[in-house]
């Protein structure tokens, strides 16, 4: 099954004494490869949560990204913006229920 991979990863094959068959994909099909890495990654987060998954997960996430046009500074920009208006996640606040009061 087909899958993206790391672009040095053929070499490193190649420099093992293997062989493998890899192609440069299409813009729409790297969008594609890419939402599905994410989810690869998210898994293999989830199952082993540490510093080498969360670093394939950003940089895919990067990738992704940048396929669609989003630069770095957007995505800094955005993020600060919105800690800013709307917090971050930092204090593990669990939202039960909103209730519509009339008055």
């Amino acid at each position: 099954m087909p899958k993206l991979i790391r672009d040095k990863i053929p070499q490193i094959i190649k420099d093992s004494g293997k062989t493998c068959v890899a192609y440069i994909a299409t813009p729409e099909e790297y969008k594609y490869f890419l939402r599905e890495k994410l989810k690869e990654e998210m898994n293999e987060l989830l199952v082993e949560p540490c510093a080498e998954e969360f670093a394939d997960l950003i940089e895919v996430v990067n990738a992704y990204a940048a396929s669609l046009g989003i630069t770095q500074e957007q995505l800094k920009d955005t993020g600060r913006n919105k800690r800013v208006e709307r917090g971050a996640f930092d204090c593990g606040i669990i939202l039960e229920q909103v209730e519509n009061k009339k008055f």
